[in-house]
C-alpha cells in the first residue's frame, strides 16, 4: 500500500478512495437532499473532506467511540468513519441526525463504503440517551451554549468535545462561558484562516 496524507493523517490508497468515494455519493443526492451548500461542491475535497480528516488528527490516539452530531451529508462524521476504518478499526462512530432523509443518505453510504463499525441514530440530540462518546463532534451545528448543552450531556466524564467554528468564535466562547466552565484548547483550521477547532473538556454549568 501507498502512504498518503489528508490533512496530516497518513492514509493508505484504499482509503483516499473510499473519501473520493463519498464526494461521489455526495454530488449524486446533492440535488435531491440539501446535504451541503450547492456553492460548496466544486470545492467538496477541500471544504467538506480535508475540513473534517483534520478531527481526526486532533483527537486522543485508542479510543473506544467517537459520536458526530447534526450530521448532516457526512461531515465530519463520515469521514471519521472512513479514516477510523483503516486506522482504528475497533472504533464505534455514531452519526445522529434527526432529519430523515439525510439518515437515509448516510446509511447508504455507510452500506456502500462498508463501514461495518459505524451507526446512524435518526432520533433529535436531546431525545437519544447519554451516548458516553469519548470523542464528541459537530460541524455548523448550533452556538457553542447549545453545544456545551449537548456535550455535558453526551460525553464521557474523560472525553473531549471537537467542534468547527468560523469568524464568530471568540464571541461565541464568551457567550457559553456565561453559562458554562470547560477547559479549552483552539486550533487553527487547515482549510480557512478565519476559522477554528475547538476542543473542549470537562463540561459543567456555572
Amino acid at each position: 500500500m501507498t502512504a498518503l496524507q489528508i490533512a496530516g493523517v497518513c492514509v493508505s490508497r484504499e482509503t483516499l478512495d473510499r473519501l473520493t468515494a463519498l464526494t461521489a455519493l455526495l454530488e449524486k443526492w446533492n440535488s435531491a437532499i440539501n446535504l451541503v451548500a450547492k456553492s460548496t461542491l466544486p470545492e467538496a475535497w477541500t471544504r467538506h473532506i480535508v475540513d473534517s480528516a483534520q478531527l481526526y488528527r486532533l483527537a486522543p490516539p485508542q479510543i473506544g467511540h467517537w459520536a458526530d452530531l447534526g450530521s448532516g451529508g457526512g461531515f465530519p462524521g463520515l469521514v471519521i468513519g472512513i479514516l477510523s476504518h483503516e486506522l482504528d478499526p475497533r472504533r464505534r462512530v455514531t452519526l445522529v441526525e434527526s432529519d430523515q432523509r439525510k439518515a437515509t443518505f448516510l446509511r447508504q453510504a455507510v452500506r456502500e463504503l462498508g463501514l461495518t463499525e459505524v451507526t446512524v441514530s435518526s432520533e433529535r440530540i436531546e431525545a437519544i440517551p447519554p451516548l458516553a462518546a469519548d470523542v464528541l463532534s459537530a460541524r455548523a451545528l448550533a452556538a457553542l451554549p447549545q453545544l456545551c448543552d449537548f456535550g455535558q450531556r453526551h460525553l464521557s466524564p474523560t472525553g473531549i468535545a471537537l467542534f468547527s467554528k468560523g469568524a464568530q468564535h471568540r464571541e461565541e466562547i464568551a457567550q457559553a462561558r456565561q453559562e458554562w466552565r470547560f477547559d479549552l484548547s483552539i486550533f487553527p483550521s487547515d482549510t480557512d484562516p478565519s476559522a477554528v477547532v475547538l476542543a473542549i473538556k470537562a463540561i459543567q454549568h456555572v
